[in-house]
């Protein structure tokens, strides 16, 4: 085999193994996606701990990409991937074994710290192997697309599992698909860039706690209340240590994050829209499952369907998002791109939760999926392309790190501004719906108080007795409690989706006029090496 075929073949194996890692850590992270309704009713969660299910695999995926990012660059990226893929294969063994919530929020920890390899890892080899710009773009649309396809078929098997009666069998299939990935990633060829990166621990520390405390403050504030001291001093300490986190990096000599590539004006643009725009999306996703499973109690392979006609034009879209990419410029990309999900949620934002009808989304999911097909690839085309070839491990994890913060907050976010505006209307209403159902003490105080405690979300998926008497209770609900609930939750959702919506419509701005002159992903210089040394 002479030495081109051989770099070729390399080239092959590598961008396989990076696509299949990233594909591994799409299905696990999307998995809860359709599940949402099952866990409700399997664990009788409350909002707060449904919400922490998702929260448990993205905030150990968002705080340590970073890091693994480094360690890629110090030691090689090869045998990472597979420790990734290892540590995939652990928690989603924890996950399919667990009887309680806790221990599955336990699984997807492990899962999500694994998914912080894959993701950046992935994307950092695929970078590495590619022999010029052209190359490296058609290479990150594929990976981009792999992505999707882990988006779609995740959601789908586990609702079609979930319907067979069975929703733990979805973690075995991981664990299959990540020791798959394992065996392939033997035949990549492994990359590194040492030179100039060591690990930056000050930086790691209070980047990590930093993001914790925010994401946990967003999170259990939605229940527990966000004027209570403890979520008021997580906020507060989150954004100290975060603070904390950039005078260390402008400071160090060889920092975790160079923060002057935000100089260049195409990644910082990107960089904000990044954030928001994905923000929008994963919110709209989440609350598309939130709405159909846990609310309406509707069926999680509806939903699998449904995530599959978010994920399926993303992935048909690959050769065409490919060609834009490299020959259109990022602001007409990314414009279109966050303006089709911002149309996705204001429309969902205008349906009845009274009406059982699921297709109604079958309009606005597929222009969700074009959305995210336009931006994600043209977001970590114009980050790559924007650095020196050898931070393109530092460049791709960042570019992680701002999507998957953006994702993480989706969920987090939204559910804490639904789930406290519904249990707030459910307190407001509470004194009429027992009035209704002809409740007597004690028994109104004990409604009172499963209200109290658990949220509109436990209340409406209580068993209903119609009529009324102390048989009724402690556990099933009066008719008229209930349906406070579904309508609380209803009415919070929807305007959920209408502030994800227009989320994403000021992504879309920003990009619009942000980007204003630059004519392709690649069109403006990288940094130069003077540029990214720290000044004093």
């Amino acid at each position: 085999m002479t030495q081109t075929a051989a770099r070729k073949q390399g080239h092959t194996a590598t961008v396989v193994a990076g696509c299949f890692a990233v594909l591994l850590a799409q299905v696990a992270y999307s998995l809860p996606g359709a599940l949402n309704g099952t866990f409700q009713q399997e664990f009788q969660t409350t909002g707060a701990e449904l919400t922490w299910i998702t929260a448990a695999f993205a905030i150990p995926m968002v705080v340590f990409e970073l890091t693994t990012g480094v360690l890629g660059d110090l030691f090689g990226r090869k045998r990472l991937l597979q420790a990734g893929a290892l540590l995939t294969v652990a928690g989603s063994l924890v996950s399919c074994v667990a009887e309680t919530v806790q221990i599955l929020w336990i699984g997807q920890a492990v899962a999500g710290l694994g998914a912080a390899i894959l993701y950046p890892i992935s994307l950092a080899m695929l970078a590495a192997v590619s022999p010029s710009q052209e190359a490296r773009s058609k290479a990150i649309a594929v990976w981009a697309g792999f992505l999707s396809i882990g988006a779609a078929i995740s959601p789908l098997m586990g609702g079609w599992l979930a319907a067979e009666g069975d929703w733990r069998t979805s973690y075995i299939v991981v664990i299959a698909a990540a020791v798959v990935s394992v065996v392939i990633t033997r035949f990549a060829v492994d990359s590194s860039a040492p030179e100039g990166r060591k690990l930056d621990i000050p930086g790691q520390v209070t980047l990590a706690l930093g993001l914790i405390a925010i994401l946990f403050s967003a999170t259990q504030g939605s229940e527990a209340g966000f004027a209570r001291p403890e979520i008021i001093g997580a906020f507060v300490a989150g954004l100290v240590l975060l603070g904390a986190f950039v005078v260390i990096e402008l400071r160090a000599d060889v920092p975790l994050l160079h923060l002057s590539i935000f100089a260049n004006r195409s990644y910082a643009i990107v960089a904000i829209a990044t954030v928001v725009g994905m923000f929008a999306f994963l919110a709209i996703c989440y609350s598309m499952s939130i709405w159909l499973g846990a609310i309406q109690h509707q069926s999680a392979l509806k939903i699998g369907v449904l995530f599959l006609f978010i994920q399926g034009p993303a992935f048909v879209l690959v050769p065409a998002v490919s060609h834009l990419i490299r020959n259109f410029s990022p602001r007409w990309v990314l414009t279109v791109g966050f303006a089709l999900i911002a149309v996705s949620g204001i429309w969902c934002s205008t349906f009845d939760v009274h009406d059982m009808n699921w297709t109604r989304f079958i309009g606005p999911m597929p222009a969700l999926g074009v959305g995210f097909a336009l931006t994600v690839g043209s977001i970590t085309a114009v980050a790559i392309n924007s650095v020196p070839l050898r931070l393109a491990g530092m460049a791709s994890a960042t570019t992680n790190l701002l999507r998957d913060f953006g994702f993480a907050l989706g969920p987090v976010l939204i559910a804490a501004f639904a789930v406290s505006g519904a249990n707030s209307d459910l307190s407001a209403g509470f004194g009429r719906a027992i009035g209704e159902s002809g409740l007597e003490p004690p028994y109104t105080d004990i409604a009172g108080g499963i209200a109290q405690g658990s949220g509109a979300m436990a209340i409406n998926s209580m068993p209903v007795v119609p009529g009324t008497g102390p048989e009724m209770l402690p556990v099933p609900m009066p008719e008229s409690l209930r349906l406070l609930a579904l309508e609380s939750l209803g009415s919070a959702y929807s305007l959920a989706f209408l502030v994800a919506g227009l989320c994403a419509a000021a992504a879309a701005a920003l990009t619009l006029f942000g980007l204003f002159g630059v004519k392709r992903a690649d069109a403006e210089e990288p940094l130069s090496e003077e540029e990214l040394v720290p000044t004093e």
